[in-house]
């Protein structure tokens, strides 16, 4: 019987005594199948725009590479008069020539020989995981007992597709990249306006070529393993569910070789960086890029494999998660299935009218407004984000009206349902512009927070009057600081884009901080290409104005660079959720009823257990850097020892690059399997052992502790790098001449990096750098990663014990609730009175934890109130210090403190 709105239930009526409006609103209701929506001309358009943008992409990637290899390697070719006419330091153009060619080689072969190290391993990995993730999935699909392999071989067969393209991708950014730092060397030799034209062109031109084929290539790769794979199944909506559960494995293959990369060259930059600046910076006052260090090589070479290489696997893997998400969480709503194929790529038209938008974009900085001096660098670049965004955004307009649905009748009129969510083609439009204008904030806010144009940094720069100590306890508070307002706008974009579209709203918004990833990708390379160039200029002992160019390109760079972190960190902590989301639905997709209950004693500890997990991965990463940097230190001051003339002024000795170059790449290999295991198993391990209920709380934590630490570390270390260039770059010469006389030559001027100031602010920078460029941003597959392996294998986690892992058939929590439930109904219709709850399994099992923390606490307790043990005559550090001090050492003092330790 139909109720009414105050839940009483009406009388059956026959047809006959009804009136004549029941019969017809009963027939409409019977009529209106999915709000009555079928697929339009203009959705059948979308696959076609989907092929001709990435091609679009590529075709323009191929374009601007030409351009970048029409600059001739040869130092005279823009006809710089300060170069030849006044030769530096004795040397003449053919000498420079030849050293230019001798340095671009060594960095190439560098970066090859890491990468071809890199990508083995990766490949065995890749031969090891794909049988075993098909056969886990088989068997977590089975039903009735029979496997599923095709469920299980095509979800393997994605996930081979995303790992290659990501190795395709990285290693198309490294080559551009090591093709051309040498040739924005060359463009700064042009005497200005031309010079800063010249090398700001091919720097960005450079960053462009991996943008656009980047997207262009993913776009192609993931659109074609769905064509691909489509015919495997029927049209019906679960069978288009189970098609994009298989296409997860995409994402999972691309973000498992982000995590290699992100890691290992993370740790080989900043071994090589940190090495170098402490060996020769600080110790030996050499200057930044000295060609007399052996470490310097290695440092550029890391500035290739690091920030090109592993950023473009990782921006790589962010499309694909996103993409995957938003296809798995779409196929779940009868009403977008029913819209057709165009409607279910939306998504992907999302990212191929971004390559249009972005491309359009890049002609604002290189021809329309080119730069012209210092000052016009910043401006272009954060122009670009600007008018990319704002381009964007009538376009996602249309595309969301072109394509989503809209019902005609039923509950969502104008519309349509997804996830039990009433949202509409208007409201997809907001969901998307939430991503892509919170991205375009916080990544203002993030140059706000490490520019050395504002306050922030500056006041960092002012504590290295008081030394390293200040400077560090300033820069930790910056970085705390610079998470509040990052984490109000995501905080806002999720529930904004939840209300609009539920889960699905969400994979749109992160994929809207996506849409303009080409623009990002273009000023995230341009970075480290003038990084390189700069160093190249150094080490051929070209002219000072072609340093100063490439100093100031780079120092521009630093600040976008820090604006693209805030994009990959942002969308990552989306991506995560929407992957989030993905799983949940998954999980209902099979019939398992699952919400997220944050009282649920297993949902909750693993909610603990992921907030600990960044801090765990952060503390691997940046020991191993510590280690590797520590090896490369020892190794640098051996040639100094063995080769005095390197400390030389202008002498032409020069260091064993190779071995500085080796010492990196091993350190690194060896280094990045055990965080790259930490975060791939804990998933596996918790779903496996304690099931869905405590992945749910571990992705929790993961991505809400992850986040934060994710940004707070990237902006820490920025803000010292920063900090650093605004101290070197003369700002604070006034206070060095006034507190450090004895800075000051015959001649007047302050030698900056002779002063204790700016060495507070080197040791600022060398203790940031890990922190910037390795632990930070590889916490942004940590979020992504641990959440696509839930989606991927969320039939496994389902297939043992219906999803509560190996610990349910030790304690039976759901039976013993079932049962204590009934028992509670019962007796409370019997005699109306509360009865207590029985102890469960799993508070028996808390009970007994809580008994082995107590006694472990007492016991604790006891051991530190206990009266001291007799101490040695001397100390352990005394005794050392003593006969380092040449002070002879008493042998029974030594044994006494061995046996001590």
């Amino acid at each position: 019987p139909e109720k009414k709105k105050g839940g009483a239930a009406r009388p059956p009526q026959t047809p006959l005594a009804s009136t004549s409006a029941a019969p017809s609103r009963l027939m409409d209701d019977f009529a209106c199948v999915n709000g009555n929506i079928t697929a339009s001309d203009a959705s059948e358009a979308a696959p076609a725009l989907i092929i001709v943008t990435g091609l679009i992409g590529i075709a323009f990637s191929v374009f601007l590479l030409k351009l970048v290899s029409s600059i001739a390697l040869d130092v005279a070719s823009n006809n710089e008069p300060l170069v030849g006419s006044e030769p530096i330091n004795g040397a003449d153009v053919a000498e420079q020539n030849a050293r230019l060619l001798e340095l671009y080689a060594a960095i190439t072969t560098g970066a090859n020989a890491f990468l071809r190290s890199e990508y083995k391993l990766c490949g065995i990995f890749i031969v090891l995981a794909f049988p075993a993730m098909s056969v886990l999935i088989a068997w977590g699909d089975k039903e009735d007992g029979k496997w599923e392999w095709k469920n299980g071989w095509l979800s393997g067969v994605s996930f081979v597709v995303g790992a290659i393209t990501s190795i395709v991708c990285g290693y198309i950014g490294m080559r551009v990249a090591v093709f051309s730092n040498a040739r924005c060397t060359v463009g700064a030799c042009a005497p200005a306006p031309h010079g800063w034209t010249h090398s700001f062109n091919t720097a960005f031109r450079a960053g462009g070529v991996m943008g656009f084929s980047l997207t262009g290539v993913a776009l192609l790769s993931l659109y074609a393993l769905i064509l691909g794979l489509r015919p495997l199944f029927g049209s019906e909506q679960t069978d288009l569910m189970h098609l994009f559960e298989c296409i997860a494995g995409f994402g999972l293959g691309g973000s498992s070789i982000a995590m290699f990369g992100r890691v290992g060259g993370g740790i080989y930059t900043k071994a090589a960086d940190v090495g170098a600046d402490l060996a020769g910076k600080v110790v030996q006052d050499l200057p930044e890029d000295d060609p007399h260090n052996p470490g310097t090589i290695a440092d550029n070479v890391g500035d290739n494999v690091g920030d090109v290489a592993g950023m473009g696997s990782d921006l790589f893997g962010s499309f694909g998660e996103a993409s995957c998400a938003a296809l798995l969480v779409g196929a779940s709503s009868p009403m977008i299935v029913a819209a057709g194929w165009g409607a279910l790529m939306f998504p992907l038209a999302l990212s191929g009218v971004g390559i249009l938008v972005c491309m359009a974009t890049s002609f604002v900085a290189t021809d329309l407004m080119p730069v012209r001096d210092e000052k016009g660098i910043e401006s272009a670049l954060k122009m670009q984000l600007l008018v990319s965004t704002l381009l964007m955004t009538p376009c996602v307009y249309a595309l969301a009206v072109t394509l989503l649905p809209a019902a005609t009748c039923g509950m969502c009129v104008g519309g349509f349902v997804v996830g039990g969510v009433c949202s509409s083609p208007l409201k997809a439009f907001f969901c998307v512009g939430f991503g892509l204008w919170g991205g375009c904030v916080i990544g203002f806010v993030t140059e706000y927070y490490t520019s050395f144009s504002y306050r922030p940094v500056v006041e960092v720069s002012e504590s290295c009057r008081t030394g390293a100590a200040t400077n560090i306890i300033f820069g930790l508070a910056l970085g705390y600081k610079s998470v509040v307002l990052p984490v109000f706008i995501l905080a806002g974009i999720i529930f904004g884009s939840h209300r609009l579209a539920g889960m699905y709203g969400i994979s749109l918004a992160a994929l809207g901080m996506l849409a303009t990833l080409a623009t990002c990708l273009t000023i995230d390379v341009y970075g480290p290409v003038c990084d390189n160039a700069g160093g190249i200029a150094e080490m051929c002992e070209l002219h000072p104005s072609v340093r100063e160019k490439t100093d100031a390109l780079d120092a521009a760079g630093n600040t976008t660079a820090a604006i693209g972190k805030g994009f990959a960190i942002g969308s990552a902590c989306l991506v995560g959720l929407a992957l989030f989301g993905a799983f949940v639905t998954r999980l209902n997709d099979t019939g398992a009823k699952v919400t997220v209950d944050l009282l649920d004693p297993l949902t909750f500890a693993g909610l603990l257990v992921g907030s600990m997990l960044p801090y765990w991965f952060s503390a691997m990463t940046m020991k191993s850097v510590g280690k590797a940097a520590n090896e490369m230190v020892i190794e640098i001051k051996r040639q100094f020892d063995a080769n005095p003339n390197l400390l030389i002024p202008n002498h032409p000795d020069r260091p064993d690059y190779d071995t500085c170059i080796k010492i990196s790449t091993d350190a690194s290999l060896q280094e990045m399997i055990a965080p790259g295991a930490l975060v791939m198993l804990s998933p596996v391990l918790c779903g496996v052992c304690f099931g869905t209920r405590c992945v749910t709380g571990l992705l929790a934590g993961g991505i809400a502790s992850g986040i934060q630490m994710a940004i707070s570390s990237s902006n820490t270390g920025g803000a010292w790098d920063n900090a650093k260039k605004y101290i070197s770059k003369g700002a604070m010469d006034a206070v060095i001449g006034e507190e450090e006389p004895e800075t000051v030559d015959n001649t007047g001027k302050v030698q900056t990096k002779k002063s204790q100031i700016f060495k507070a602010a080197v040791t600022g920078d060398t203790v940031g750098d890990p922190l910037k460029d390795t632990s930070g941003p590889a916490l942004n597959i940590l979020m992504k990663l641990m959440a696509i392996i839930s989606v991927v294998f969320a039939p496994l986690f389902l297939a043992i014990k219906d999803g509560d892992g190996l610990l349910g058939f030790v304690v039976h929590d759901k039976d013993v609730a079932a049962a204590h439930d009934a028992v509670v109904a019962a007796t409370r219709r019997l005699a109306q009175v509360p009865v207590a709850s029985p102890a469960g399994g799993g508070e028996l099992v808390a009970m007994a934890f809580g008994l082995v923390v107590g006694v472990g606490g007492v016991l604790a307790v006891q051991r530190a109130t206990a009266p001291p043990r007799a101490k040695a005559a001397k100390p352990a550090l005394v005794c050392r210090a003593a006969k380092v001090e040449g002070t002879p050492v008493e042998p029974r003092l030594l044994a006494h403190t061995a046996s001590l330790a």
